[in-house]
C-alpha cells in the first residue's frame, strides 16, 4: 500500500494531525523547517524530531513518492521533467528561466478531459486528478534540483499551466497553493503565483471568493462562440457570455488583472477582423485585463494548425494596441526540446505501448 506524500498537508494541517496523535504544536514546526527549508528527503534526517515522531511521520507519509522518469535541458535553460508517480502514471513539469527569476509551470491532472484541440495535453483524457502532494512535490524536486547545483538558485515564481485543468481538481489546488505560498515555508509570494483555467464558470466565481491575491489567468484563444467551441469543445457548455460574466464578478471581487492566454493558429484565429472583436468583447474590462498572445507549438498529431506567421502576429498585437488593450507577445522558450505541454508524456506513452506490442 502505497503512502501519501506528506507534502499533501498544509501547516495547519500538519499541526492538527501531530497533536492528534499525541505531539506537542512545536513540532510542525521543526517538520516544516525541514521540509521546505533543509529540504531533506528522508525523515530521519530530521535531527531535532525525536525518534517516536520521526517514526510515525515514517509509518504514515512519503516524502518523495515522484521519480525522476527523464529530464529535458534546452539551450536557453528551460527544463522538462517527466515524473513517473506511485501508481506508475507520468505526469510532466517545467522549469523556465526569466530575467524575474526561475518559474515552475505545474501539472494538476493525469491527462485532461477539456480537449482543445491543438493542445497535446488533451491527447490522453484524464485518469485521475493529483493529490495536492504530489503538486507540491513537483516543486520540491524542481527545488532539489537546483538545490544539487550549489548555486543558491531557488523558485521564485510558479504557473499552475501544466497538464490537466487546475479548476477540476480545486480542493488540492487550493491546499497546493497554501503550502507554496506559506510564509513559514518555500514563502513563494501569492503575487508570483498564477492559475491557468480554461473557464469552468462556476469556479471562477468561487476562486474570486477566495479573496486569494493569486493571479489568475484565462485560456480564451477566441472571442466568440463559433470559433472558440470549434477549436475548445469547453465552449459548448461554458460559452462566451456567461464566461466575461463571471470574469466581470471576479474584477469586482478582487480588484485584480485577470490575463487572457490567447495561442495563435494561423488562418484560424489570427486575423484582423478577430483580433478586432477580441478588442470589442474585453473593452469594457481593459483597464483590468492584459492579453497574451502566445506562437503555437506545432504538435505531430495536430497538424491542422501551424504557428500562425510573425506579420499576422505583429498585426493582431497593433490591433489591440490601437485598441486601448493591454498586450504583449510571449517569448518562446525551450524551442529545442518537447516544448509543448504534454508532447514529452504523450511520446514517452507511445514509445511505452510500441514496446509493449514488440
Amino acid at each position: 500500500m502505497t503512502k501519501p506524500s506528506i507534502y499533501g498537508l498544509t501547516f495547519e494541517q500538519l499541526t492538527d494531525w501531530l497533536v492528534d496523535k499525541g505531539h506537542k504544536k512545536f513540532r510542525a514546526q521543526q517538520v516544516w523547517d525541514w521540509l521546505y527549508k533543509k529540504r531533506v528527503k528522508d525523515f530521519s534526517e530530521m535531527k531535532n524530531v525525536n525518534k517516536e515522531c520521526r517514526a510515525l511521520l515514517e509509518e504514515h507519509f512519503a516524502i518523495q513518492t515522484l521519480e525522476v522518469h527523464s529530464k529535458q535541458e534546452s539551450r536557453d535553460g528551460t527544463m522538462k521533467f517527466l515524473f513517473k508517480l506511485q501508481d506508475g502514471n507520468l505526469i510532466e513539469t517545467v522549469l523556465m528561466k526569466f530575467s524575474y527569476g526561475l518559474s515552475v509551470c505545474v501539472t494538476t491532472q493525469v491527462g485532461c478531459n477539456i480537449g482543445c484541440s491543438f493542445c497535446a495535453s488533451g491527447l490522453l483524457s484524464k485518469s485521475r486528478d493529483l493529490t495536492s502532494g504530489e503538486i507540491v512535490e513537483q516543486i520540491m524536486n524542481v527545488q532539489h534540483a537546483l538545490d544539487a547545483r550549489e548555486n543558491e538558485e531557488r523558485v521564485s515564481h510558479i504557473v499552475v499551466m501544466g497538464i490537466g485543468e487546475p479548476f477540476d481538481n480545486f480542493d488540492n489546488l487550493m491546499d497546493f497553493l497554501h503550502v507554496v505560498n506559506d510564509d513559514k515555508g518555500l514563502a513563494i509570494g501569492a503575487r508570483h503565483i498564477t492559475v491557468s483555467t480554461s473557464g469552468i464558470i462556476k469556479k471562477i466565481y468561487e476562486f474570486a471568493d477566495q479573496k486569494l491575491q493569486v493571479n489568475l489567468a484565462l485560456s480564451l484563444h477566441a472571442p466568440n462562440d463559433e470559433l472558440r467551441t470549434r477549436i475548445m469543445k469547453i465552449n459548448k457548455g461554458q460559452p462566451i457570455k456567461p464566461l466575461m460574466e463571471a470574469v466581470d464578478y471576479y474584477l469586482e471581487t478582487t480588484n485584480r488583472r485577470i490575463t487572457f492566454e490567447y495561442i495563435l493558429l494561423k488562418g484560424v484565429n489570427d486575423t484582423p477582423e478577430v483580433a478586432q472583436q477580441l478588442a470589442d468583447l474585453i473593452k469594457d474590462k481593459k483597464r483590468l485585463s492584459y492579453v497574451n498572445l502566445i506562437p503555437y507549438n506545432p504538435v505531430d498529431e495536430h497538424i491542422q494548425y501551424e504557428q500562425s506567421e510573425k506579420e499576422a502576429i505583429l498585426r493582431f498585437y497593433d490591433t489591440l494596441k490601437k485598441n486601448g488593450i493591454q498586450c504583449g507577445i510571449r517569448h518562446e522558450q525551450g524551442s529545442d526540446i518537447d516544448a509543448a505541454c504534454g508532447q514529452l508524456r504523450s511520446k514517452q506513452i507511445k514509445k511505452d505501448k510500441e514496446k509493449s506490442k514488440a
